[in-house]
């Protein structure tokens, strides 16, 4: 095949499958999740299982949704009740599905995951979750269960619970 021709052939085919992939995806039929309806959802997650449940059951996609309490502080159900030690409930979300993160992971006492992640990126250990809560925090909200974790973040240096977001 001749350079030329090649060059017309490519440049035809990027052109298709540009226009296919606009094509391809769907326009979002249902309303965007209120603004109020996820702080309520999260502000549940901090203490009502039942609520949780039925709201979740009715409005499937707010197990992701994160609500903004202002400043960057970002917080979906799973960070609330992971950052409360509500272990019931944060399983619950992962179980159904939810982006479980390194916080969660400390709450669980999953030392493996922790490791890696830390190891992959170190600066992790500083993270700020929800309302700034660290992840020694959610280490000491996970219990007997965490406890190595909490002494291997201490071993890293890790002093804080909570930092300031802003």
């Amino acid at each position: 095949m001749e350079r030329k021709h090649f060059i017309r052939t490519a440049g035809a085919m990027g052109l298709i499958f540009t226009a296919g992939a606009g094509i391809s995806f769907k326009r979002q039929e249902e309303e965007q999740l209120s603004r109020q309806m996820v702080q309520e959802f999260v502000g549940a997650s901090h203490r009502d299982m039942d609520k949780v449940k039925d709201m979740l059951e009715a409005y499937p996609t707010l197990l992701n949704a994160a609500h903004d309490w202002k400043h960057g502080d970002f917080e979906t159900g799973l960070g609330a009740a992971s950052h409360v030690g509500y272990k019931e409930l944060a399983r619950y979300f992962l179980d159904k599905g939810a982006q479980a993160n390194i916080f969660t992971a400390c709450l669980f006492g999953q030392l493996t995951v922790v490791k890696s992640m830390l190891e992959a990126f170190p600066q992790a250990l500083h993270a700020k979750g929800p309302h700034g809560f660290t992840l020694l925090h959610h280490a000491e909200k996970g219990g007997e269960d965490a406890t190595e974790v909490k002494e291997y973040l201490i071993s890293l240096g890790a002093v804080d619970k909570k930092i300031a977001l802003y």
